[in-house]
């Protein structure tokens, strides 16, 4: 595939189509990789995305407890005040 260099103010750019930002899930930014002789483009995916649902659902189905206890036994939080 071949693209045009375009002027954006004082910068120049490449446009992508619209086909090309869905087909790769580009959103609003790229992560720029610069090796040896290529510059490559890289959708940024959010992280956590989705978490908020998921954890709500695993509430709402009671897979939210505890696998590890917050305070052992054996532990005495008063000696840290």
């Amino acid at each position: 595939m071949e693209a045009n260099i375009i002027k954006i103010g004082n910068s120049k750019g490449v446009r992508l189509s619209k086909t090309i930002l869905e087909k790769y899930e580009i959103g609003e930014k790229v992560e720029v990789i610069l090796e040896k002789d290529q510059i490559i483009l890289r959708p940024i995916k959010q992280p956590r995305q989705g978490w908020a649902e998921a954890f709500k659902k695993m509430h709402e189905n009671g897979d939210d407890e505890l696998l590890i206890p917050d305070v052992f036994e054996d532990e005495d939080l008063e000696e840290w005040k």
